[in-house]
């Protein structure tokens, strides 16, 4: 009996439940970009409504002008004009670009007014949720930050003064980055005059706390690990890297000046996890290894983040 059961288990082929090299790192579905859109632009939301306009944070883009307008109009919500100019910029859009216009910027863009007017409906404010303005900075920048970075990673974007950005890019050759920088830093300067120099002086430490979080949030979620690894044991590491990580890489070889010895140099990139078992993994085979590991967010090839 046990012979036969031996005989029967040869006849049926390994089967390997290990992905192949890049298959945990498809490209992101359509379902899961749609997904990351939607959270991404109610972090905004929360974060426009909730923490900006009740504390007349005017840290530039169209909300900002909202906060602005508001003050000088208050028969107009801060929500209202948030909302006419967010649709005025997405039909510009579509009237300047038609259908080379993104629809997932325009559709950002709308369902973020809507969500905010929503909120402004039901629930309604008339002051800050707490006497804490620094905190509540902090959730008015961070919120949006982050939900502008996750639309920035899928190569969409809220609309508002991205749509102006657009078209300055098209029919002028203004530097659209300083024009932007620029047109942000009058919105925020005017707290000053419209409000307090309270009021202005934090919505001008938000306005440049913002590029730095949104700039370290792509970073974040794009980032990897990229080696360098010289070596004089080259086959049990790159046996592990394609067996074990389900990796591929470049082996290169290489002269060392200091010892005049021939040296095997392997680049690879793999993801945080990966660069922790790599590591230790290399040093344990070849102690006298020399590993160079960079920090990298920008990454074209297959078996990594991309969008289809």
């Amino acid at each position: 009996m046990k012979g036969r059961i031996k005989k029967i288990k040869k006849q049926i082929p390994a089967v390997s439940l290990k992905p192949k090299i890049g298959e945990e790192h498809k490209p992101m579905s359509e379902l899961e970009q749609w997904l990351i859109l939607h959270l991404g632009v109610v972090l905004i939301a929360v974060g426009v409504y909730f923490f900006k306009f009740p504390n007349n944070f005017a840290i530039g883009g169209v909300s900002g002008i909202a906060v602005i307008v508001n003050a000088i109009t208050p028969s107009l919500s801060a929500s209202n004009i948030n909302f006419i100019l967010n649709n005025l910029l997405v039909l510009l859009g579509f009237f300047v670009f038609g259908k080379e216009f993104g629809f997932k910027t325009a559709y950002a863009s709308v369902l973020l007014s809507v969500l905010i007017e929503v909120f402004s409906a039901l629930i309604p404010l008339d002051n800050p949720l707490s006497q804490l303005p620094l905190l509540e900075l902090m959730f008015a920048v961070i919120l949006p930050g982050i939900g502008a970075a996750m639309l920035f990673n899928i190569s969409a974007s809220s609309g508002g003064t991205d749509v102006i950005a657009m078209i300055l890019r098209k029919y002028t050759y203004v530097d659209i980055g300083r024009a932007l920088l620029l047109s942000d830093i009058l919105i925020t300067l005017s707290s000053f005059i419209i409000f307090d120099v309270q009021t202005g002086l934090l919505a001008i430490f938000g306005l440049f706390s913002k590029s730095v979080i949104v700039d370290n949030v792509l970073e974040s979620m794009n980032e990897s690990k990229y080696f360098t690894i010289i070596t004089e044991v080259p086959q049990p590491i790159i046996d592990f890297i394609v067996t074990d990580l389900h990796r591929g890489g470049t082996k290169l070889t290489g002269y060392g000046i200091y010892m005049s010895r021939q040296k095997t140099i392997i680049q690879v990139v793999v993801n945080n996890y990966e660069a922790v078992l790599l590591k230790n993994y290399t040093k344990k085979i070849d102690p006298n290894s020399f590993v160079l590991i960079i920090n990298t967010s920008q990454i074209v090839g297959k078996g990594f983040h991309y969008i289809n």
